[in-house]
């Protein structure tokens, strides 16, 4: 799509060349004379400027589908990799990043921290789902903006969440804990949120020397109950 972008707009630089060198010839006295002195040429000058506009028409169409192809395209890849809930990447997103590490030896400096929203069941029956979907959005939100420039956040399936560190320097982990408990802090104080409840659990391959990315996952996520 890149390279078919990129066609158009040399085609389209090429037709303005043409169109304003159509036009600075037809300024000249002696062209303006000769094109309209016969009927040959004045054919001639009809059918090449009806080209020249064609063309236009036909480019500014492309365009436009081209634009309605990257739409299609941006909502597929959002249905695909995002969760249509919380509006995070979803479990397909976790497994693409998961799936970076399988069959290599697992980085050092690899972290994940599973994260799971304690109350969603009891706010689910206590209310309803469409309320428990607010909790989770909510959640969500705070995770995802806690993340930037630390780490991948997504949503696991259910209440969990992962959040994967390819460079798990104790530092990074902390300061993505302490933003998710500052933003939950300030969640709860609203008047009309419903709080949020969660558990967390660490696991860090410069700990724990692990070979397989799921083992250290699944380390995370035992140490969410351990730590509850």
């Amino acid at each position: 799509m890149k390279k078919f972008s990129t066609f158009k707009i040399i085609q389209l630089s090429l037709l303005v060349v043409l169109t304003l060198a159509s036009l600075y010839f037809l300024m000249k006295p002696q062209v303006k004379q000769f094109i309209f002195s016969s009927t040959a040429a004045t054919i001639l000058f009809v059918v090449v400027w009806t080209v020249l506009l064609s063309s236009f028409i036909f480019l500014l169409i492309d365009f436009n589908l081209i634009s309605t192809i990257k739409l299609n395209y941006h909502n597929l890849y959002d249905a695909a990799y995002s969760d249509q809930l919380s509006g995070i990447p979803n479990r397909f997103s976790c497994d693409t990043v998961i799936e970076k590490y399988y069959d290599k030896k697992l980085p050092e400096n690899l972290a994940c921290i599973m994260i799971d929203l304690a109350n969603l069941p009891e706010v689910n029956s206590l209310y309803d789902h469409a309320t428990g979907n607010i909790l989770l959005k909510d959640f969500s939100t705070i995770l995802s903006s806690a993340s930037l420039s630390l780490c991948f956040v997504g949503r696991n399936g259910g209440n969990k969440f992962l959040a994967i560190f390819e460079n798990g320097e104790q530092a990074k982990i902390d300061t993505f804990l302490a933003r998710v408990a500052d933003r939950v802090k300030q969640h709860n104080l609203s008047s009309d949120a419903i709080a949020i409840e969660y558990h967390t659990g660490v696991a860090m391959n410069s700990k724990e020397h692990m070979d397989q990315i799921t083992n250290l996952i699944a380390l995370a996520n035992k140490r969410i109950y351990e730590n509850s």
